[in-house]
């Protein structure tokens, strides 16, 4: 096995380990608040800063990268989630609402600060691993990493619901704590040199993890209208109308949200085939068809839920074809920020970009609870919809492949 392979392979076993406890962590922190009696939105809350801490993490950890090298802020991330999920499992039911509220937001920041150095450094070293002018590669294995990453953070939600059930909200995170710990002892003592180097040539200043290129700059602002349309009916509103409105126990809707994002994996790993890239690469024409079919599909859905039209199979089979085609937009979004990305600066790139997706998680997140709270599952259809019309507006900035070879 080359050393690229070798590497990649350790890296995408990384990040699948992290990837299983950050899922199982977001179901058991929701359904376990749920239970308490927080309402929507103060559970929306409660991932406030898991979201924030995205926003100034891909900034720093794409310098940090820059300057001391992937492994380092890849075992950082990794490390941190340890770190974080030990610490939760000490939160008490006795404690007064808002002293659980401030601890766990808390600890949050640190698991979503884990998160996004853990995937910036998995994202970014596949840049560095992929030979230059390799175009179908680059896309099959990015491809492939967010596919199988999104997969297994389904078979995460799954399993945070079962482990709720079975071990309870301390046992379980010590679990996975045990877990990652082994994978991070694995890894470190396999991974290659490629990944110990900074991951640029040149001297890394602050301030450039700014982007100044606008091809950049456009899908940045594509990613966090994308993404945040998204959050704003998967992170708070489809689980409590679940739970609330259709009676649904902590399993089934950890077997629900898993089979979603188990389905949006795959369709994610195979988003090359679908998009035939072995003959020409994705460019701004797809970026625009793909998000455009989202925009259909929620208007749709919000439309029969609104007016009764077999309600609960538009919301649960709808959000199913939304994950689908979700899944091909996102897949063509994480190859076009590689394909855009400085050789020398593809860290800071890749950070500035992903801050842009979490500053989209953080506004779906807030908007998730809100629109719940004053138009249910509808309301948050329709605020969804609207993010998505906004980031196919801004997709026609995108340059096609004709463009950009001119």
């Amino acid at each position: 096995m080359s050393s690229a392979i070798r590497n990649y392979a350790l890296v995408t076993s990384a990040y699948w380990g992290f990837t299983l406890t950050d899922g199982a962590l977001r179901m058991l922190v929701l359904l376990h608040f749920n239970a308490l009696g927080y309402s929507a939105f103060e559970i929306a809350l409660l991932f406030v800063l898991y979201e924030c801490a995205g926003v100034v993490t891909n900034l720093v950890g794409g310098w940090l990268a820059q300057v001391r090298g992937l492994r380092f802020t890849l075992f950082a991330g990794l490390i941190l989630q340890i770190g974080a999920l030990s610490a939760l499992s000490l939160t008490n039911p006795d404690w007064l609402p808002w002293i659980s509220v401030t601890y766990v937001m808390g600890l949050q920041a640190a698991s979503g600060v884990a998160k996004d150095l853990t995937k910036m450094s998995s994202k970014s070293a596949i840049k560095v691993l992929v030979p230059k002018d390799a175009d179908g590669a680059l896309f099959r294995w990015v491809a492939l990493l967010t596919g199988s990453k999104n997969a297994l953070k389904g078979a995460g939600f799954f399993m945070g619901g079962v482990l709720l059930a079975w071990l309870g909200f301390s046992g379980a995170l010590l679990l996975m704590a045990a877990g990652l710990t082994i994978i991070l002892i694995a890894v470190a003592l396999s991974i290659g040199s490629e990944m110990t180097t900074p991951a640029g040539k040149t001297k890394a200043k602050f301030r450039d993890v700014f982007s100044k290129d606008r091809k950049i700059n456009v899908l940045s602002a594509a990613r966090l209208f994308l993404f945040g349309s998204r959050d704003i009916w998967f992170v708070i509103g489809l689980p409590v109308f679940l739970a609330t409105k259709l009676g649904w126990d902590h399993i089934e809707i950890g077997t629900y949200m898993a089979a979603w994002v188990i389905g949006y994996g795959v369709i994610q790993a195979i988003a090359p085939k679908l998009l035939r890239a072995g003959s020409h690469a994705p460019d701004g024409r797809s970026a625009r068809l793909w998000i455009f079919g989202l925009v259909l599909i929620t208007v749709l859905i919000a439309l029969a839920v609104q007016f009764g039209v077999a309600a609960e199979i538009a919301v649960l089979g709808g959000l199913l074809v939304f994950g689908l085609v979700f899944a091909v937009n996102s897949s063509l979004h994480s190859y076009l920020i590689l394909a855009y990305a400085d050789g020398d600066k593809v860290a800071m790139n890749v950070g500035f970009y992903y801050m842009s997706n979490a500053i989209g998680r953080l506004t779906g997140t807030i908007l998730s609870g809100l629109a719940y709270m004053y138009g249910g599952l509808v309301g948050c259809l329709v605020v969804s919809a609207a993010f998505l019309l906004v980031g196919w507006v801004i997709s026609f900035a995108l340059p096609d492949a004709k463009s950009a070879a001119a």
